[in-house]
């Protein structure tokens, strides 16, 4: 095989022909670094021993931090596909709905990757449980990456055990049960055997020795996770908690079973810290930071929010906020909130050296919840206390 289809057959096992969804999570993107090298490999099949080694050295560094997992810049504002422990952990509220959509590489790709949710959770069993409730919730999840059409669609369903200790403390544990489907549609793809040597070009006429076991799969998929929060007065309120995803390891590939090669999906934990603090009337700042890591690929974010209290009653807020993912992006965020009614637009500014092909553009994201309560307060709410601007 020649060197250009050494590298071919790198791209097209890292982009989703062998089940993962092509996403890394630091936006580590295998095109780009092909798009770089095209024109020279195009115009001589052999790479000279130097080019080699700088082709291999790019793949095996984005390869290192690949990811396989969906994932939002506002992973707060994605509570329960970042823990199933944040089902029903809801301080200032019942319940709550939320959307989220993102969509990144859109000028680098004909094809870019967007991925969408619709989640729900409320809080239950109120009544029955001394010092503590249920939590209930679910979500759907769909995401399509690249030109070859690689669809995810997950639901889910959470529940979660709360338990009050003392006046200022929360634990909880939580998991939830799903159902995850992959296709793809190979039509839209192209493998390093239909390579045509005389136009150097890839021809999708050309036969492939490429032989798809199913162009779609099913699995159940399992995660769970802890919860504590520490809430000592009405102006402090901190929160932590660490998930394991994929803890039954579901099968996931296109392709007949190869002896030697693990087609089970790793493990993904994840960990989160996150504080709010009232200021003053008008002022509440809100520090986090995430860290998640799967089969080596790893991602850090840190960063705060506040929150301006526009109205005095607190019904009016402006948000404001910026965080930095480690060694890939800065994301400025900006939203409001009307009442029970929060909508945020994150903006990820590529820093890495990919900047140099997406011009530093690379994903918006949009998130909106609303909270409710089930009725007016009559002495019976449970639940751990955030600071807010309503008296």
């Amino acid at each position: 095989m020649s060197e250009y289809r050494h590298i071919q057959a790198a791209f097209v096992s890292l982009t989703g022909i062998t089940g993962s969804n092509g996403r890394a999570e630091n936006n580590c993107y295998m095109p780009v670094v092909i798009k770089n090298l095209r024109g020279k490999i195009f115009r001589k099949e052999m790479l000279p021993g130097k080019q080699l080694v700088l082709v291999y050295i790019l793949l095996a560094s984005c390869l290192i931090s690949f990811g396989q997992d969906l994932h939002f810049s506002q992973w707060f504002n994605s509570p329960l596909t970042t823990n199933p422990a944040n089902t029903g952990f809801i301080p200032d509220a019942d319940y709550r709905i939320g959307a989220n959509y993102r969509s990144q590489w859109v000028n680098v790709l004909n094809a870019p990757y967007k991925t969408m949710s619709i989640w729900g959770d409320a809080q239950v069993f109120r009544d029955r449980i001394e010092n503590g409730w249920l939590g209930v919730g679910g979500v759907i999840l769909r995401d399509v990456a690249g030109s070859g059409n690689l669809t995810s669609t997950k639901i889910y369903g959470s529940l979660a055990y709360h338990q009050q200790i003392g006046l200022g403390s929360l634990v909880t544990a939580g998991f939830n049960v799903g159902w995850s489907n992959k296709r793809v549609d190979p039509t839209q793809l192209k493998f390093p055997d239909q390579f045509n040597k005389a136009t150097g070009f890839f021809d999708a006429g050309v036969p492939t020795s490429v032989v798809f076991n199913s162009t779609a799969i099913n699995y159940l998929d399992v995660q769970a996770g802890l919860n504590y929060a520490y809430f000592p007065s009405s102006k402090v309120y901190l929160n932590a908690g660490i998930s394991v995803q994929h803890l039954n390891r579901p099968k996931e590939s296109f392709f007949d079973e190869i002896a030697g090669y693990d087609n089970r999906l790793a493990p993904r934990y994840i960990g989160f810290v996150n504080g709010s603090f009232k200021a003053s009337d008008l002022v509440i700042i809100n520090p986090m930071a995430y860290y998640t890591n799967q089969a080596g690929a790893h991602e850090l974010v840190g960063g705060l929010n506040a929150n301006y209290n526009l109205s005095g009653d607190g019904d009016l807020q402006l948000v404001g906020g910026i965080y930095y993912r480690m060694g890939d992006a800065v994301i400025p965020m900006l939203g409001f909130q009307w009442k029970m009614l929060r909508i945020n637009f994150t903006y990820d500014i590529t820093i890495s050296t990919l900047s140099n092909y997406n011009n530093a553009r690379g994903a918006i994201e949009f998130a909106i919840i609303n909270q409710g309560f089930y009725s007016q307060y009559d002495g019976n709410r449970k639940q751990s206390w955030c600071p807010t601007f309503k008296n």
